[in-house]
């Protein structure tokens, strides 16, 4: 999961090559946002882990967008990401599609 020693600071943002100008917006709470986000991450990732996931397979980064709202990025392997789709597609079937 996310957290102190997984590079949690950067989680989810490339800031390479970036003009650190054009990064921040002066008077934008992005901790708010990321702190919202690092909670669904965790959530899950948990849940990724419960359907026997691996998260150097697939995983979900906190982040935010531009205006400080945040956002939670799913990455992974191909292979893997191909496994949770199959899995979330199973649930939609089973259910009649609903979401909870």
């Amino acid at each position: 999961m996310t957290g102190v020693g997984e590079d949690w600071l950067g989680d989810g943002l490339d800031v390479a090559g970036v003009d650190p100008g054009r990064l921040w917006v002066p008077g934008v709470d992005y901790v708010a946002g990321w702190r919202d986000a690092r909670g669904a991450a965790d959530r899950l990732n948990r849940a990724l882990l419960g359907v026997g996931l691996e998260l150097s397979e697939v995983r979900a980064a906190a982040s935010t967008n531009e205006d400080g709202r945040g956002v939670v990025r799913v990455m992974g392997r191909p292979d893997a990401v191909e496994r949770l789709a199959g899995l979330l597609e199973a649930v939609a079937i089973g259910d009649g599609g609903g979401a909870a």
